[in-house]
This record gives structure tokens, sequence and C-alpha cells, in this order.
């Protein structure tokens, strides 16, 4: 006790609030104090396991330490306090203070300590005929006796009563904030001895199967608690450190460490870990620790290969935990919290009652279990904002169904968490130690081979069916059935009519007022620009007066009437450099406001009176320099125009979370996977793994070569089976993009390839010998056999994926083959596949994914007869994003493509031509409650009702049609083109091409027929069997 330094500043608050609680409940009837006019705390000798009561909480909440051998005597008005004279010395410090303190010092003198006992003896009469006094308290020692002796003689008139409860109440119940601030600290201790290093300890001895004794594991926690540099570097599961201040020194342990298995569990925690074996299955681990005296607990259950009742039990007492906490907050009563729980358990699992432990807690903080604050059916107190609880669910001795052995017939679960009381949902101080399933579940089983087959799913058999659709009996488009079912037209047309007023209905109300810079055009600034912020910033070399290119600031520095006048390259619109005669000019054109420089790039007017340079010219006969400036410059405009496109082009990637890793068990892997995007360097196969919060693909190549991928930055999983094509797929549509390499990217994909190039089946002794037909049924066989597993295997992997991120909304969309179609979206011609929230194309890269709540409206292009091909755009919601074009869909799947937008409730229209979308864009977000006003989205239903009422007569006088227009609608469907000119107007000019490369076009030999026939007389026949194949069309 070297350097006791008491704070006599809290000494005089906490005394002065325990003495107004004690007058208070004076004036209401001393319901809580039981009548006492003086309390009397005693401290004995000090024992070798000390033990927290209330005496020694009292010393600690009022001095901050413990003096054994002391007597302290409470009055309302004054505070005595008989010790030693080397304790007294410290005392001295809080005297003088706005409370009385009287400190009567204890020496070798018999008489003179009588003298001091009895003047105790005399405050206590004094001040009334009770005396409050801890009747459970074990004090003891020569000291000890002494006083009792004393006090039997003097005090026989007075009454004891018991004052634990006030004690508790009035004083260590609810804390202030430095006593808050110890208890994270001793909770915070506390999670990192259990996650990480018990849990590491245990995990690291279960999966190298070694026996080590619990009391053996205990005491390797135990000693832990010594390391000094194991608290500075330790890490919590959130990733975090202990705070900056913690001090180790001030930890001690107040229970265990304790670790139970085999069957054998006390969850009173009245036993010392034994020397049983550690046992894989059940575990429970709990341990206690006190930081500057406040305590906190913790306790977790880890199950080894739990079977499904074990799961399922646990799962129950999870929920049961989370229901406790959630009803713990300030007003409550205690009984009530209890009650609730047992009701639930009653209720959900009557069978687990009579193992449902008789307390869900109890309070804590000086003491380890404040036995007048037990959360049981009786207690009757109430919570208050600021107690702290220790919260211990739990169930004992459940019979297990299905033991794995003899230590695994009975078990126990159990959770302990440290909370403080808030008006709200109270605050768990221990919180960050995961008591999920998944990260207290320990599977060392392989589960490959457990798990049974899965079966098919119903919806399995759609996916992957051959498109019979689309496979036509006949080679050419005249010999194919192109009759439209009226019936089902019309219904079409009725429903596309109910989307469409509802779309602008909802336009309407969307944008009920004027939207004007808004959603539209973006308001254009006048963009400033800082080269540099101080004189001496500038380069070195403008003490020459010449032009100067400052690479590193992006700045030219200009001698302007003798002064060195400093440009950002941003200002600059060019350089040029001309020679005339022995001279030569270097001019410098600025960009300024009214000066036509683009459209993107036009500068506004910020002042009207303000003057512009629109450009310098300097002259010198050095004309070499002057092309090297020039140059330069050029160069420098180039690099800021390319860093402003990377910035802008990098905006909306985000910085994902950090992943966190299972580390109690071996994660999910789907092994030897390709992923596309690809990385840098070699192509070589990883792995990708299932932790707690997203995924991780692992390039054997390097440990810095993966891609983490988080669960709550996954929008759709898919998965598409390799049937029909010549890879398996899992693929993953982010939210946000990520940052893969130097690009960025929206769609991550696994793949493996599942075609028999990659198996030697050379050396076979079946194939040298055996021809024909039987050797390639076989070799049939197991290319389907090895591609069904492959499926299977994906299918599982990406059900896991869903089932990790469940908290997320993940689940797994597959592609439905039948009702796919061939299309253009960006330069090659892909197969297109619906699946139920998206349309996509994920075979080959650039991947296509737009999903189908994110479209607006849908328009057909190039409808119209004659054209082999026509075009879909699809306009978002989201005006700002520009339209996605599939260009070059084949005329024969338009029902398809128009029956499945109008099942998935899409409202779509059609038209002849294509139509200049980035004018239609703009129009629409210059102002879009106008746009709504004007009619919408109308101005395309109109084309389409058009069309559709000439419908008739075109099928009548479908041959009538001339040649010229023909031409004509065909130049000006590609000419007019705008938004699209890429790939579909390639693909149309090829196949164009192609036919006049192969001679005269059909009509033109028609017409020659038909004159050979008159010449031969023999029109009329040919008249006769034209009216038979119209019959048949």
């Amino acid at each position: 006790m070297a350097d006791i330094k008491i704070d006599a500043k809290v000494f005089q608050e906490r005394i002065s609030h325990f003495v107004n609680a004690w007058k208070a409940d004076k004036r209401s009837g001393d319901a809580l104090f039981n009548g006492a006019s003086s309390i009397l705390i005693l401290m004995g000798k000090v024992t070798e396991e000390p033990e927290l009561y209330k005496n020694n909480a009292m010393h600690f909440w009022l001095l901050g330490y413990e003096f054994p051998t002391t007597l302290m005597l409470l009055t309302t008005d004054t505070l005595y306090i008989l010790t030693t004279q080397k304790k007294a010395k410290y005392l001295d410090q809080i005297k003088g203070g706005r409370f009385p303190v009287e400190v009567l010092v204890k020496g070798k003198d018999a008489a003179e300590n009588e003298k001091h006992f009895i003047k105790i003896t005399d405050a206590i009469k004094a001040a009334g005929k009770k005396i409050g006094v801890l009747t459970k308290d074990t004090s003891s020692g020569p000291f000890i006796d002494e006083w009792k002796k004393i006090y039997a003689d003097n005090c026989k008139d007075v009454e004891q009563v018991e004052i634990a409860p006030a004690l508790s109440t009035a004083a260590f119940s609810v804390k202030d904030e430095a006593e808050l601030r110890a208890m994270r600290s001793s909770s915070k201790a506390c999670v990192a001895l259990l996650t990480p290093y018990f849990l590491d300890e245990m995990s690291n001895i279960l999966d190298q199967e070694k026996k080590i004794k619990h009391s053996a594991l205990a005491d390797k926690v135990y000693n832990k608690l010594e390391d000094e540099k194991f608290w500075k570097s330790v890490q919590l599961p959130n990733r975090q450190k202990l705070p900056s201040d913690f001090d180790p020194e001030q930890l001690d342990w107040v229970l265990g460490p304790i670790v139970q298995s085999g069957g054998k569990f006390d969850l009173k925690w009245q036993q010392d870990s034994d020397d049983e074996v550690l046992h894989a299955g059940i575990i429970i681990a709990a341990m206690g620790l006190r930081y500057k005296s406040y305590c906190s607990q913790i306790a977790r259950t880890f199950m080894v290969d739990p079977n499904k009742s074990q799961e399922s039990n646990y799962k129950f007492l999870l929920s049961v935990h989370n229901m406790i906490l959630k009803g713990i907050r300030d007003g409550v009563v205690v009984k009530d919290v209890y009650s609730k729980a047992l009701a639930l358990i009653k209720s959900k699992k009557p069978e687990l009652e009579k193992h449902f432990l008789k307390n869900v807690g109890y309070g804590i903080g000086l003491e380890n279990k404040d036995p007048t604050l037990i959360l049981n059916a009786k207690n009757q107190r109430t919570l208050r904002d600021g107690m702290t609880l220790v919260i211990t669910t739990g169930f004992s001795d459940i019979v297990n169904p299905n033991p794995q052995d003899k230590n695994s017939k009975t078990y126990s679960l159990v959770l302990t968490d440290t909370v403080r009381v808030t008006s709200a949902e109270p605050v768990v101080f221990t919180g960050e130690a995961p008591v999920e399933v998944d990260a207290t579940s320990f599977f060392f089983k392989d589960e490959d081979e457990t798990q049974p087959t899965p079966k098919k799913e119903k919806r399995d058999s759609r996916v992957g069916a051959v498109a019979t659709k689309n496979i036509t009996s006949t080679r050419l488009r005249s010999e194919r059935n192109t009759a439209v079912d009226d019936a089902a037209e019309k219904k079409r047309r009725a429903h596309q009519k109910e989307l469409s007023a509802k779309k602008q209905a909802e336009g309407l109300a969307k944008y009920a007022e004027s939207t004007a810079d808004q959603n539209g055009v973006e308001v254009k600034k006048f963009k400033r620009f800082e080269s540099y912020k101080r004189d001496n910033q500038f380069p070195p070399k403008v003490r020459d007066m010449g032009i100067v290119i400052d690479q590193k600031n992006a700045t030219i520095v200009l001698p302007v009437m003798g002064r060195p006048v400093p440009f950002h390259v941003n200002t600059i619109k060019n350089a040029s450099k001309s020679d005339e005669g022995e001279w030569s000019f270097l001019r410098i054109n600025f960009l300024s406001p009214g000066q036509g420089v683009g459209r993107k790039d036009d500068q506004p007017f910020e002042d009207a009176s303000a003057h512009f340079v629109r450009s310098l010219t300097f002259r010198s006969t050095d004309g070499d320099r002057y092309a090297d400036i020039a140059n330069q410059i050029a160069n420098l405009k180039r690099e800021a125009v390319k860093k402003e496109q990377e910035k802008k082009d990098m905006e909306d990637v985000i910085e994902q979370d950090k992943l966190v890793e299972i580390r109690n068990r071996r994660p999910a892997v789907l092994d030897n996977v390709f992923i596309r995007p690809a990385m840098e360097g070699k192509r070589v196969p990883g792995k990708v793994e299932i932790h707690q919060n997203g995924l991780r693909y692992q390039s054997p190549l390097s440990t810095t070569q993966r891609v983490d991928i988080l669960f709550s930055n996954v929008r759709h999983l898919f998965f598409q089976p390799c049937e029909h094509e010549l890879i398996v797929i899992i693929h993953v549509h982010l939210k946000d993009p990520i940052l893969f390499g130097k690009k960025k990217t929206k769609d991550v994909q696994f793949y493996r390839e599942a075609t028999d190039i990659q198996f030697d089946e050379t050396g076979n002794r079946k194939r040298k010998y055996r021809y024909g037909d039987e050797d390639e049924f076989e070799a049939e066989q197991e290319e389907r056999r090895r591609r069904n597993e492959l499926d299977r295997l994906f299918k599982s992997f990406a059900d896991k994926i869903a089932e990790a991120g469940k908290n997320e909304g993940l689940e797994v969309d597959m592609p439905l083959r039948e009702i796919g179609f061939n299309g253009v979206p960006f330069r090659s011609n892909v197969y297109i596949q619906p699946t139920t929230e998206c349309l996509i194309q994920i075979t080959e890269p650039p991947f296509m994914v737009i999903t189908l709540e994110d479209i607006e409206i849908a328009h057909l292009e190039r409808v119209q007869y004659g054209l082999k091909n026509f075009d879909l755009v699809f306009i978002f919601k989201d005006f700002t994003r520009p339209p996605a074009h599939i260009n070059t869909i084949p005329v024969e799947s338009l029902e398809d493509v128009k029956e499945f937008l109008n099942s998935v409730n899409i409202a779509y229209s059609e038209g002849p031509l294509n139509l200049n979308w980035s004018v239609i864009m703009k129009t629409v977000t210059a102002d879009t409650h106008q746009f709504f006003l004007d009619g919408g989205w109308g101005f395309l239903q109109n084309d389409s009702d058009e069309e559709g009422g000439s419908g008739e007569e075109e099928e009548e006088s479908a041959f009538e049609i001339s040649d010229s227009e023909l031409d004509v609608a065909s130049e000006s469907s590609e000419e007019d083109s705008d938004f699209d000119s890429n790939a579909s107007a390639e693909a149309s000019d090829e196949a164009e091409m192609s036919d006049e490369e192969d001679g005269e076009d059909w009509d033109e030999l028609e017409r020659k027929a038909k004159k050979r026939d008159r010449e031969s007389g023999l029109e009329e026949e040919d008249a006769k069997k034209g009216n038979k194949k119209q019959k048949r069309r």
C-alpha cells in the first residue's frame, strides 16, 4: 500500500448520495434500511483467497481500496473509522470534506483500544436503537473478536437489522460512468481470453486430436492473464484492440476459468475444472475477471459435430437468451424477466422446462454475485438504468437421443453475458464473443461423405431443357408458320394497356412537382483549380522568367508582364506552335465562358462583368524549344483528362468491409475453379471459400492474389448448369462495383470446364481394341454422368452460399433456358436467358445482368415486315442510367419475347425504326414532371397502336409492297440509329451483303419465272398451285 491515493471528491459524492438515500427512506417509512439509525461495516484479516462480499465492496466503493482490520460506523451525520496507525495516515486524505470523518487509531495499548471501541458503541446508542449489519458477514480475527466482546457488553438493548439490500440498492447496483468504464474493460478482457485465445487453443487440440485435461487447458487460460504481450497485441472478434489505457496489472480472476465436457456439467460454477480429458462433444467454457475492483463474467457452449437435436436445442437456447436480453430494461420487475422466459419454454419446448436453470442471472459489479439481485421467479426488485447484470441462460443435463459415445448421453447448454440496463434494450458488454450456431459449432467429419445425393428440385426439370420453340422444322422463313394466336394477342394487348396506364399514373405521382435541374440536366458550375497555395511552392526555374512546365502540380507557369503566372492544365484548351520567318510563335488557348468547346465542357458565366483571357502568344527564335513546350502541354493535358476520366469511372466503386473468416472450423470449399474476370498472371484454378460474412476466392499462386465478396454487397446469385454449355457457373452480381486488379466490376463468376477434352483417355484398353457404337455409347454415358456430377456439386455449393447469406436475403436463381433467345447485347451474338428476377447472359464476357424490377419500360425496334431481326431496348426507372440494348434478335423470337415481357408485367411498345435514345432520355431527365404531363411513354404506345391497327391490311397486302419502299425502310432503319450503331447495323449489313453476293433476290427470280411461264403457256397451272399454297399458309 505504498502509493495509495484516495479520491476525496468521489468519496464525498458517494457518501453524500448514500446518506441522502438513507434519509429519504426514513422519511418514507424505513422500507429499505429497516429503520437502521447507524450502519456497521467490519473487515477482519485478509484470507489467502479473498471473497467479494458487501463489506469489501463498501471499502472499494467509498475508498477505492480494501482496508483489512478496520471498523467503519456510519451515522446520518458522521463516519467513524477505527483502524491501525499505518492505515490511518492514508485516511487523512478524506478528512475536512463536507461530510465529517473521524479516524480512530488502534495501537498496541489494550486500554486505549478499549476506549476507542467504547466510543464507537456510544455513537451507536446515541444514533438510535437499531443498527444495520451484514448478518452473513464472515469476518474473523483478533480484532473482530475484541470488538464483538465489547459490543455484547455495551449494546445489549440495540437491535441488529439486515442492511445488505440497502447497500445494494443505494450504493452498488446503479453504476456511474467511471464504474461502467471499468465494467466494459473487464468484459472486453473476458472476451479476449475466451475468443480468440481459448477458442484457438481448443480448436487446435481438437483438430490435432490431442488429449488434454480440463484442468490443464484451464491452467493455460489462467496463466495467460500474466502475459503482457498478449494483452498488447490481442484482437477481439470485431478486429478491435483493447483500449489504449488498458492496464493488465489491474486484472484478477474471480471465476475459473472453468472447462467442462464429457457429460459432467455444473452450471452453478461451484467446482473447479476437473482432471477429466477434454471430450469432443459439448464443451462449456466459463470465466470471470475483475478490473479495477469491478467484475464481469462470460460463458459459451461449443458443439463438436453436433446432431440435429443438439443444434435445435442450442438454437432454442439462443432464442430464449435473446428474449431475456430484450426484456431487460429500466422499470422492469425482476421476477417478470424469469417468468416470461419460462413461459416461452413451456409454449415452445415444454420438455426442456425441467432442465431450465432456477434463475437467469444476478447483479454484478464490486461483488461477483449480488445475492439481493438474483433474477428468479420470486425477486420483487425493479431494474434501474445503470445496473449491471450477469445474464445466464441454460439447460442442464439434457438427455441426448443419439449419443455418439458413453460420454455423450447427457449434455448441458449455457450462455452467459455481462450487460448494462438502459431505458431501451441493454448494452451487452461481452457481445463481441459470438453466440450464433455457425460460430460455436465445429465440424471435423467430412460432410461430403455423410451427405446423401440431394434430390432434384422440380424447377430443375425446366432448366436446361431443349429450346424447342426456336428450332424449326424448315429452313426457309417463308415456309414457317408465322400465324399469331388472335385470342392470346388480344388478351396481351389489353394487359399492356393496363400496364401502360399504371406506369403513367406512377410517373405522375412520383414526379408530382417540377424536377428540372434535379433529375434533369446537371447545373453547370464554374470550375476553379488551385496550383499553389503559397509563393514558395513555385518551381525554382521561374526566376529565369521563362515558360515552365510543372509536371508535379499539372501547371504551366507563364511570364506575364515580368511576373510568373501559374495556369492549371485544366484551364488550357490547347497549345500550338507556328513559324514566320526566323521567329517561332507559341499560342496557348484557354477555356473560357461562351467559347464553343463542346456541350460537355462549356463554362457558365459566373460573373457577367468578369474578363477572361482567351489566349496568350509568345515569340522566340528557339523554335525547337517551343515545339517541345507544345508537346509537353499536350501530353500534360492528355494525362489530366485521363486522370479525370479514371476518377469519374471509380466514383461508384466501394471499399468493402473486412471479411470475417471462419476460424473454428473448416469453411465450405469449392476447389479447382476459375474466376472471371481473370486475375493477373498465369491462368490456374483456385478455390472458393464460404466465410461468416462473405466469399473468398484464393489463387494458389500467391496468398495476396485473392478476391473477397461480402454477402451485404451481393444483389443476385446465379447457378447455371453445364447442360448445353461448355462450363458450369456460379455467378455473383454485385450491388456496387468493386476493384478487381486495376479495373472495376459488378460481376464475379466462378466456373469449371465441363468438356471431356481435359480428360486423357489414351492408353485405355477398351478404346484400343473395341470400336463402334458400343464404345461411343459408353463415352456418352460417362460424359453425361460427369456433367450431372458437376451440376450437383456446383448447385450444392450455391445453396450453401445462399444459406450463409440468408440474413442478407440471398437466394439462388437459375436461368430458364427453354424461353431464352439469341441477341447481341454488346458485340457478339449470345444466348440470353430469363431467370426469376433477371434477364442474363453469363456464359461469355462481357456479362449482361438486367434486374427486371429496375426496368421502367421496354421498346421493340425495327419490327416490320421483311427484316430478319429486331432490337429490344430497356429503359430503367433510374432515368440517368443509359438504356440497355439487345440487338439483332431473330424475328422468330418476337412472340416469345413479347409473351415473356407481358408475363413479368413489363410494359412494352414497338416501332419500325431505331430511335435516338440519347436525345429522348435528355428530354425525359430535363423535366420529368413535364414529360409525364405530356403523356409520358404514350408516344411509344401510339406507334404500337397504329402498327397493330393496320396489321390485317399488312397480312392481305404483304406481297404487294414495292421494292423501293423496302429499300427506303431498310435504309432509314439503319441510318437513323444513333444509340446502337455498333452491333445491330453490322449484323444486318453482313446479312444483306451475303444475300446480294449470292445472286439475284427472290422477287427478281419470281418475276423472271412468271415471264417464262407466260411464254410457255403454263401461267394458269401455276396460278392454281399458288392458290393451294396460300390456303396451306
